[in-house]
C-alpha cells in the first residue's frame, strides 16, 4: 500500500463497513455489542499484556457508554471500533525496501524474511551447494498470468502448507517479473522485529485469525476488495489457513473470494478504463515441509478450529528454518510453483489475449454476467453463486497441478500396507501402535510404490494431477531412497527408516502428512473416517 493511498483506502474502508452495519438501528447495536463480547473473549487469552491492556480499556469504555447510548451514538461507538480495527489491519509499502530486498542475493532474502542472520544461514549451507535460484522451480501458464496482470488486476490464490509459502511466493513474483503484491500476513509474524519490518514494508497487512468478530471480517474483506479497485494485485490463501492434514484445499472460505467479483461490479459501475479482476490459482509442492509435525499433530487433535494460528510451531524457532532449508539444498531438494490458467470471476479460464471461454472453449462477454437492464447491479444472492462457480474452478486447478513428490508416493505406499495389516482396528490405534507388524520387506514396499505409480501415471495423462520430475525415468529403487533420505533427514524422528532389506514406519502422524496429499484424487485412502 503506498502511503498517498493509505489514508484513502482507510476512509473509504470505514465508510464502507458503517454503512453495511448502520442500516437500522437494531443492526448496529447487535453489531457493536457482538463485537464487544467476541472481543472480551479473545482478550481473555491474548498473551501480550500490554496490548490487551489498553485494548481491555478501550473496549471497556465503549461497553460503557453503549448500554445507555441512543441509537445516533451506538453509531458513533461502532465506527470508532471500526476505526481501530482498519488502523490495525492497514498495510503499507516502501519501494526503497523493496528495492533494498530484491537486490539481496536469495538465500540472505529468505534468511531476512524469516528473522535470521544472513551470514548465519550462509554458513549453514556447505559451500557449492544450490542457489534458492536452483531451488525454486516454476512451471504452468507463466505467459498468461504476466499478460492478464498487465489487463487488469490480478489476484493470486494458492495452496497453503507453509508459513515459508508467503516467501516463496514473493520472491517468485519478482522472478517472473511481475510487481509487488499485497497480501494478508497472520498479525503473530509481525511479532518479531526484523520480520515484521519487512513485511509492513513489502505490502503485508495484519490479519489476526484470533479476531472472530463479523466486523473485523468485515473491514478485512473490504480492505482486500478494495485495494482491487484501486489496481493493487492481491495474494491469498484462499483455504484460509496452512492444511494441517497435508491434503490439497477443497473448501475455500468465499468471504474474501467474493471480494474479487466485488471489485470488477465496483469498476464497472465507476467505468474504470481497465475494470477486469483475474484470479490466478497456484499450487506450492515441497518434498519436505517445515511444519509438518506440529500441523498434523494440531489436526489429530481436531483442535484447529479452536487454535486457528499455531504460534510455536517451527517457523518461529529461526534455527529450525535454518536446519531445514539447508536439508533442502543438501538434498537439492526442488520446490515447485506451478501456476495454473488464469480465471475470471466467475470460474471460466481466461486465455492470453484476456478472453473469457466456457467449458467450450466459446468465448464470452463477461460483462454479461452482471448487468441488468444493461447497467451493472449487485446482487448477492447471485454474486454467492457465481462465487462458488470460481471456488470449484480453483480447487480443480488445485489439484490439477499438485505436484506429487517422491515422499507423498512411499508415505501413501507404507500406510496402505500398515492399514491392511490392522482391519476393524481404531484409527488413532493405529497411529499409536503401529499395529501387529512394525516393519514390511522392501519388495513389498516396491511392489506397492510400482502400483501407486502407475496408478498416478494415468491420473497425469488425464491431466488431473503432475508427477514430479524425480518420479519419472528412474527405477523404483532410486525413488524409494530419494523419499528415504528426505524423510529421515530433517524431521526430529524420522517417518521411516530401512534397516537390511525391511521398512520400519517410527513415525505414523508425518506418515500420515504425507500421504495426505493424494487425497481427493480417488484412490483408496487411509485416514479418518468422517
Amino acid at each position: 500500500m503506498r502511503e498517498q493511498d493509505k489514508e484513502r483506502v482507510l476512509v473509504e474502508v470505514v465508510h464502507r463497513v458503517f454503512n453495511h452495519y448502520t442500516r437500522d438501528p437494531h443492526t448496529t447495536e447487535q453489531a457493536l455489542f457482538d463485537t464487544l463480547y467476541e472481543e472480551r473473549i479473545r482478550l481473555e487469552t491474548e498473551k501480550d499484556r500490554s496490548r490487551a491492556k489498553k485494548q481491555k480499556a478501550f473496549y471497556r469504555k465503549i461497553y460503557r457508554e453503549a448500554l445507555q447510548a441512543s441509537p445516533t451514538r451506538q453509531a458513533e461507538l461502532l465506527k470508532q471500533v471500526i476505526q481501530a480495527f482498519a488502523d490495525e489491519v492497514a498495510g503499507h509499502f516502501d519501494p526503497r525496501v523493496f528495492a533494498l530486498a530484491t537486490r539481496v542475493a536469495p538465500p540472505a532474502l529468505s534468511a531476512l524474511l524469516n528473522a535470521l542472520s544472513p551470514l548465519r544461514l550462509l554458513a549453514a549451507i556447505p559451500t557449492g551447494m544450490a542457489t534458492l535460484d536452483d531451488q525454486i522451480v516454476i512451471d504452468g501458464e507463466t505467459e498468461a498470468f504476466k499478460a492478464v496482470a498487465r489487463m487488469g488486476t490480478t489476484v493470486l490464490v494458492s495452496t497453503h502448507l507453509s508459513n515459508l509459502d508467503s516467501i516463496i511466493l514473493g520472491y517468485s513474483l519478482f522472478r517472473l517479473g511481475l510487481p509487488p503484491y499485497t497480501y494478508g500476513a497472520g498479525l503473530n509474524l509481525f511479532a518479531n522485529k526484523m520480520i515484521g519490518f519487512f513485511m509492513h514494508n513489502l505490502g503485508a497487512y495484519k490479519v489476526d485469525r484470533r479476531k472472530k468478530a463479523e466486523v473485523y471480517k468485515h473491514v478485512l474483506k473490504t480492505y482486500a476488495g478494495y485495494t482491487m479497485e484501486l489496481g493493487y494485485h492481491n495474494m491469498f490463501f484462499p483455504g484460509g489457513t496452512r492444511s494441517r492434514s497435508g491434503a490439497v484445499e477443497n473448501k475455500l472460505k468465499m468471504g474474501l473470494l467474493g471480494m474479487a467479483l466485488d471489485a470488477y461490479i465496483h469498476n464497472l459501475c465507476n467505468k474504470k478504463p481497465r475494470p477486469d479482476v483475474f484470479v490466478v490459482p497456484c499450487t506450492l509442492n515441497y518434498q519436505l515441509v517445515l511444519e509438518a509435525e506440529t500441523l498434523i499433530d494440531d489436526y489429530l487433535k481436531a483442535v484447529g478450529k479452536s487454535r486457528y494460528i499455531i504460534e510455536d510451531d517451527e517457523f518461529s524457532k529461526p534455527r529450525r528454518v535454518a536446519e531445514f532449508l539447508a536439508r533442502l539444498f543438501s538434498l537439492d531438494s526442488r520446490i515447485h510453483l506451478v501456476v495454473s490458467n488464469p480465471l475470471d470471476v466467475f470460474g471460466n479460464r481466461v486465455d492470453e489475449q484476456g478472453n473469457s471461454r466456457d467449458h467450450r472453449g466459446r468465448i464470452v462477454d463477461r460483462t454479461s454476467y452482471v448487468r441488468r437492464n444493461g447497467a451493472p447491479t449487485f446482487d448477492a444472492q447471485r454474486d454467492q453463486e457465481y462465487t462458488r462457480e470460481l471456488a470449484r474452478s480453483i480447487t480443480e486447478a488445485f489439484h490439477r497441478d499438485t505436484v506429487i513428490k517422491p515422499t507423498n508416493l512411499l508415505a501413501y505406499a507404507v500406510l496402505d500396507w500398515v492399514w491392511e495389516k490392522c482391519p476393524g482396528m481404531d484409527f488413532y490405534r493405529v497411529l499409536r501402535t503401529g499395529g501387529p507388524e512394525e516393519s514390511l520387506p522392501l519388495t513389498e514396499a516396491y511392489n506397492r510404490v510400482d502400483r501407486t505409480l502407475a496408478t498416478l501415471r494415468d491420473l497425469e495423462k488425464a491431466c488431473r494431477l503432475r508427477l514430479d520430475e524425480s518420479l519419472k525415468g528412474r527405477d523404483t529403487g532410486a525413488i524409494v531412497g530419494d523419499a528415504l533420505a528426505h524423510l529421515k533427514s530433517y524431521h526430529r524422528r524420522p517417518a521411516l527408516t530401512r534397516r537390511g532389506d525391511r521398512l520400519f514406519h517410527v513415525d505414523r502422524n508425518l506418515l500420515l502428512y504425507y500421504h495426505n496429499r493424494l487425497t481427493g484424487y480417488g484412490l483408496p485412502t487411509w485416514e479418518k473416517p468422517q
